[in-house]
């Protein structure tokens, strides 16, 4: 009996949290619903985020340890950057929106970057990212 009570409580507390979880609603301007849908954003951008998973697949090792060696500083940094260029909102209802939407914008130029290599022949000077392409001019 006892075993089917704490089975019990610790199948609640597992479904406790999906059941806490608000869905964005556009419609309702509220800071806390607009802070929401900013981090509802930012989670739908870090899920294609892990398109780099493509590319380690397509690596050799040396490529796959180097990847996410950057991968990780680039994390690092990210979140380093958001926490600078949010501080002036920092302890206002507003600051946890603006990380999400930072953290958002950044993970998706990421993205670009990852992404944009994932169809490239070797030594296709073609595949530059943009950025390589702006060094050059």
């Amino acid at each position: 009996m006892r075993r089917l009570f704490l089975s019990a409580c610790i199948a609640l507390l597992a479904t406790a949290p999906a059941a806490w979880a608000q869905e964005c609603d556009r419609s309702d301007d509220s800071q806390s619903m607009m802070t929401i849908c900013a981090d509802t954003g930012y989670q739908a951008a870090d899920a294609k985020l892990n398109a780099y998973k493509d590319l380690v697949g397509s690596n050799d090792e040396k490529a796959n340890k180097l990847l996410q060696t950057a991968q990780r500083a680039w994390i690092a940094f990210r979140d380093a950057e958001c926490a600078y260029s949010t501080v002036d909102s920092e302890g206002g209802s507003i600051h946890p929106m603006e990380v999400s939407e930072c953290l958002t914008q950044l993970t998706n130029e990421r993205t670009k970057q990852l992404t944009s290599g994932t169809n490239c022949q070797e030594g296709d000077p073609s595949c530059a990212s943009p950025d390589e392409d702006e060094d050059m001019q």
